[in-house]
């Protein structure tokens, strides 16, 4: 995204997180604010001309906005509407980044209504979950991936693969990745689970190890690489008995290897050379 996106995004983003505390309802306010966003890019995926006129620069904001009051006025929420005029009123680079967005103030939206739930770990970590799941399971990451099937097919697909066994905030974000994909499935689930960290200004650290970990053990953890990076850190673990002992941390693209296969090979590739 570049720079002028880039503001535009954080001024509604920022202007989301302040509005969206007020009143009473602020949990159903936030989740019907995520779900009109992602139908407004549906909307907007299907009317090209309608997408490249809302974030025309050569436009007027009065124009762009009026444009957004006359096409979604009475069909969303005033709150959304308000938020999409705000949003229309900013300067994009392209109207694919004022699509793109929309897409993360949606996302924002449903996990500012998990935060205020209590949710939003739970969430991140559901999300994480699911990412390792179709690590796992080939086939069905294939059909999910595949850009020539019907998005809505592949949304049935996943939510009944989902069902009863998610939070409704994790479900709703995980079929609109499915339904809207940017890379494929596996990291663009990753990405909203890290987009749900950062929210709570915490880094992801990948942590593979040879036996679980208990929360006491995780938060240890978390509180040790966070003096070492000096900053919060949110522990996505996976178990795999073949590391023999001890474990592999990766945060962003440094790796510590502390498993004890990682040992045995490093020594044998010393007695090697």
């Amino acid at each position: 995204m570049h720079a002028a996106s880039r503001d535009a995004l954080a001024y509604i983003s920022e202007y989301l997180d302040n509005n969206v505390n007020d009143g009473d309802n602020v949990v159903a306010v936030a989740a019907q604010t995520g779900s009109e966003l992602f139908d407004v890019v549906e909307a907007l995926d299907s009317d090209r001309a309608l997408r490249v006129a809302v974030a025309d620069a050569s436009l007027s904001a009065d124009q762009r906005s009026g444009l957004v009051s006359a096409v979604f006025a009475g069909k969303v929420s005033q709150f959304t509407l308000d938020l999409l005029i705000v949003a229309a009123r900013q300067v994009w680079s392209s109207p694919r980044e004022f699509r793109t967005g929309l897409v993360t103030l949606g996302r924002r939206a449903l996990l500012r209504s998990a935060d205020k739930q209590g949710q939003l770990l739970i969430v991140e970590d559901e999300l994480f979950r699911i990412s390792r799941l179709l690590d796992k399971e080939a086939q069905l990451t294939l059909r999910l991936d595949d850009r020539s099937a019907d998005r809505v097919a592949k949304r049935d697909l996943l939510a009944k693969v989902l069902y009863g066994k998610v939070t409704a905030v994790t479900e709703a974000l995980a079929l609109q990745v499915i339904g809207r994909p940017e890379n494929n499935a596996i990291d663009d689930l990753d990405s909203v689970s890290r987009f749900a960290a950062s929210l709570w200004g915490r880094e992801v650290a990948y942590v593979v190890s040879a036996a679980p970990l208990n929360d006491t053990q995780k938060q240890a953890l978390a509180d040790k690489l966070e003096r070492i990076y000096g900053r919060a850190m949110s522990i996505h673990l996976e178990i795999d008995e073949s590391l023999l002992g001890g474990m592999v941390i990766r945060v962003g693209d440094e790796v510590i290897d502390g498993s004890t296969s990682g040992k045995l090979e490093r020594m044998r590739s010393n007695l090697v050379s």
